[in-house]
């Protein structure tokens, strides 16, 4: 079991169980997520190339800004049109 520590201001550390990773990816729908902060695009770009070489359908998509969590409607977008979503962190 790992403790994911959620940095949104919740009062307490809540345990998550992991879920358990894809055998391939071949046929999986990836999101890839930038949270819109400088250069997160660049490691998204070289990532979808490397996804779609091993067979996975790429979907895009952005926060508004990187300074607030991602909002509900396109969290949702995201859990139900996807298998895998991978967030871009950079600076």
């Amino acid at each position: 079991m790992t403790t994911v520590l959620d940095p949104t201001a919740k009062k307490s550390a809540e345990a998550i169980e992991r879920v358990a990773r894809p055998s391939s990816l071949d046929g999986l729908r990836v999101g890839l997520l930038d949270i819109s902060k400088p250069r997160g695009d660049k490691f998204l770009n070289r990532l979808e190339e490397r996804l779609t070489d091993v067979g996975a359908t790429v979907t895009r998509y952005a926060k508004p800004t990187f300074a607030k969590p991602a909002p509900v409607d396109l969290r949702h977008e995201i859990a139900t049109n996807c298998d895998a979503v991978i967030e871009a962190l950079a600076d």
